[in-house]
């Protein structure tokens, strides 16, 4: 049932939606359901379809006698029933309303079965309501708490032989969906030995996002599959440029080979092999060889020589301060437009540029304005122009005059100031005087013209004093700094400073990375900064055990010290950040592993479900549960035997046409 689907039964039942995505619940809704309708509690009311008035009562009463409507009378419900292919359930927090029939909500619908578990919030039992054409259960399941602990402490007593047999259980009677779908996820297993992984390469995509052997490698080059090449040139987290440039060449098509180079825009290549490329017979690799960082200057006056217009147009740029004057003069009176423009902008970023010239090119405006040394009226002019996106443009100019861009820096249109509030020609006083814009919890990239410095300690110096926390921002990203400028950026009143510099430079202190963590969990680009920065502290961290921050108290456990009772302690902690940490620690028992499957919030359960002293029957329960089945593929304690077959049998169901969609 879909969301909406839930929101019209509550609404027909007359329960009124507070607060729609409770998280708090005490176990997950699909363990509540799984516990109404196991058998494990036989249903304690029975009654016919069509006595709605006692089915209310009988309800009610239950609900009141556990708790439901006690403080405020909200209690939590979750309709969905465990059906596969349906949105994630979860737990609604709801009250009831004058008129409220829980019959009339249970009545056939379009929108899915008529299915209904409510529970109190912060209760331990469990009212599960399950309706067929012509009868209405009600079940009752109590000490919910007490019943978890009792299976995860039977679950973790397992003998050889349970284990043995558990993992037979697992290989037989297994639908072909399944083989696939587990085939995918040990992509990203670290169990799984070299030579299953070269299996895996046509049947995985996980693998080219981790760190692989130089054996996987080499297995990726030359793999039949293209897909699968192109999926390592594209994401291998390992990949070297000389093992990249390999890997363009040995491609016989010319649209492959310039596919696989988009990379080297990021990483390079290495010299000789520009070189052959620069001569590859088709100008599309010649083109995206053009954007390629680093290139040798030879090869760059070669391409700027080249028969086709698009490579000569694509490196212009970087080929300019590299060639004679005739081969500038060629290309700026080339027969292709597009060579012309390219060549006009890069050659007016030395010498200035004209009106008749900024008039000439109607789609070469915007980009002179915004790069090229322009002649005095001109830029005057442009300072005045009536189009706030212009002069915004025209403020970014780094040849812009320094006077201009502090005419700017009074204009009308805040995001023109702030342009030039952060131009690199104006001094700090003056950059000082500016008013501009600026929200201090905004995110932000480095500045290009300060990134340029970063190797330059006085220049640091220099900008780290600044008033502007956008250049301070941009020098803490820099890889390493000088001792005192990383003294004074952690004093900084800013603390995206504070964060910048906690994941970009090495020389961040071990204070300031804690001062970080406090607030910060991390980022696409740095994903686990500041954690994981070589500076961060890992003694003295017991200290922390109590402290009142989640994220403080977790830190306790990387502590050396710290003992298996602490982390045992915290896989009961209430919060969930301090239960998920305890939870990937292999000190944990295996019943509280067993017993965080059970956690109400998905990423404990994530976390406990590769948890290397999980069981062998827990495990195979997760494999066999398609909400579960990915990340349970993902467990490093799989046997390398199972992990054959897994393999084996989905290339088998590739062969028979099997998908591995599974909704």
């Amino acid at each position: 049932m879909t969301v909406d689907g839930t929101h019209t039964r509550l609404e027909r039942a007359g329960l009124e939606i507070a607060d729609p995505w409770y998280s708090e619940g005490p176990l997950p809704p699909r363990e509540a359901w799984r516990r109404v309708t196991s058998g494990e509690t036989a249903p304690l009311v029975t009654l016919p379809a069509d006595r709605p008035a006692e089915i209310d009562a009988r309800w009610h009463r239950l609900a009141r006698e556990n708790g439901f409507f006690d403080g405020d009378g909200l209690f939590l419900v979750e309709i969905d029933g465990p059906s596969p292919g349906r949105g994630p359930r979860h737990w609604a927090r709801v009250r009831l309303t004058p008129g409220w029939s829980l019959a009339r909500g249970l009545r056939p619908a379009p929108d899915g079965p008529a299915e209904f578990v409510a529970m109190a919030v912060g209760g331990d039992t469990l009212l599960g309501v399950t309706a067929d054409a012509d009868r209405i259960r009600i079940t009752v399941v109590d000490r919910i708490a007490e019943r978890v602990e009792e299976e995860a402490c039977r679950a973790a007593e397992e003998t050889p032989r349970q284990r043995e047999e558990s993992w037979e259980s697992l290989l037989s009677g297994v639908p072909r969906k399944f083989w696939l779908l587990w085939a995918e996820s040990l992509g990203g297993n670290p169990g799984v030995p070299d030579d299953l992984r070269i299996e895996l390469l046509d049947l995985s995509g996980f693998l080219p996002y981790h760190s692989q052997s130089a054996a996987v490698i080499e297995a990726a080059m030359t793999h039949e599959d293209w897909d699968v090449r192109a999926g390592f040139a594209e994401h291998g987290a390992n990949l070297t440029p000389e093992q990249l440039g390999r890997l363009v060449l040995a491609e016989q098509e010319p649209r492959r080979r310039a596919a696989l180079l988009w990379k080297a825009r990021l990483t390079g290549l290495p010299p000789a092999l520009c070189e052959r490329l620069a001569a590859d017979p088709s100008a599309s690799v010649r083109e995206e060889l053009a954007y390629a960082r680093g290139l040798p200057v030879p090869v760059l006056r070669a391409l700027a020589a080249d028969s086709h217009a698009g490579v000569r147009a694509a490196v212009c740029g970087p080929a300019w301060p590299h060639l004679d004057e005739a081969a500038r003069a060629g290309l700026l009176a080339d027969a292709d437009t597009g060579v012309r423009t390219a060549a006009l902008l890069r050659h007016h970023e030395d010498r200035p540029m004209p009106r008749a010239v900024f008039e000439a090119f109607e789609g070469l405006r915007d980009r002179a304005a915004e790069s090229c040394r322009l002649e005095r009226p001109l830029a005057e002019e442009l300072v005045r122009d009536t189009d706030p996106v212009r002069r915004r443009r025209l403020a970014r100019n780094p040849r812009l005059d320094p006077d201009l861009v502090l005419l700017l820096g009074r204009d009308e249109d805040g995001d023109v100031r702030f342009a030039a509030s952060v131009h690199p020609g104006i001094g700090e006083d003056d950059r000082g005087r500016i008013d501009f814009p600026f929200d201090p919890e905004t995110l932000c990239r480095t500045l290009g013209w300060v990134g340029e410095l970063h190797g330059d300690p006085d220049a640091m110096r220099r900008l780290a004093a600044s008033a502007h926390p956008l250049l301070r921002r941009s020098v803490a990203r820099a890889r390493h700094l000088p001792a005192d400028v990383v003294e004074r950026l952690a004093r900084d009143e800013d603390r995206i400073v504070h964060l910048f510099l906690a994941e970009s430079c090495e020389d961040a202190p071990a204070e300031l990375l804690l001062s970080v963590w406090r607030w910060w969990t991390g980022s696409f680009s740095h994903p686990d900064r500041p954690h994981s920065h070589p500076n961060f502290p890992r003694r003295d961290l017991l200290r922390y055990a109590d402290d009142p921050s989640p994220r403080m108290r977790r830190l306790a456990l990387d502590d050396p010290d710290s003992t298996p009772e602490l982390v045992e302690r915290f896989g009961r902690d209430a919060s969930e950040e301090v239960r998920a940490r305890a939870a990937a620690d292999p000190r944990l028992s295996a019943a509280s592993a067993v017993r965080l499957l059970s956690d109400p919030y998905e990423t404990v359960r994530a976390t406990a479900a590769r948890h290397p002293g999980l069981p062998a029957r827990t495990l195979v329960g997760l494999l066999r549960d398609l909400s579960t089945a990915q990340t349970a593929a993902r467990h490093p304690g799989l046997p390398v035997a199972v992990m054959r077959r897994i393999v084996d049998e989905a290339r088998a169901a590739l062969v028979q046409g099997c998908s591995v969609t599974l909704v």
